[in-house]
């Protein structure tokens, strides 16, 4: 990954809404929700809403996919182990042990 991808999904993760909107997503997996669904769990206004799906879209940290008259959207989980792998590539200087991390943790961290 890309100093300017990361820094592209770190502003759109840094609205309260959309980290919001993010994190249900991640939590539906591949199944996804339509817009609907995301107003009514997150109690949203569709205008609002559709604001900053679009934001989270244009980051890449959304896919859709349109469904008939709705668009389904799925967190694009790929790119979130892509960041997740590029802030731990260097963790302690390869040796993530010296964080603090369980060992478990760590041993994933260093053979990526």
């Amino acid at each position: 990954m890309e100093k300017t991808t990361a820094t592209t999904v770190f502003e759109s993760l840094s609205s309260g809404v959309r980290l919001d909107i993010f994190r249900l997503l991640v939590r539906q997996g591949p199944s996804g929700l339509v817009a609907g669904e995301i107003a009514a769990a997150l109690d949203l206004p569709p205008t609002n809403l559709s604001f900053h799906l679009k934001a989270l879209t244009q980051a890449g940290l959304l896919t859709v996919v349109q469904e008939g008259r709705y668009q389904r959207y799925r967190a694009h989980i790929a790119l979130m182990v892509d960041l997740i792998d590029y802030l731990t590539a260097e963790c302690c200087t390869g040796h993530p042990v010296q964080c603090g991390l369980p060992p478990s943790v760590a041993e994933t961290l260093c053979t990526g």
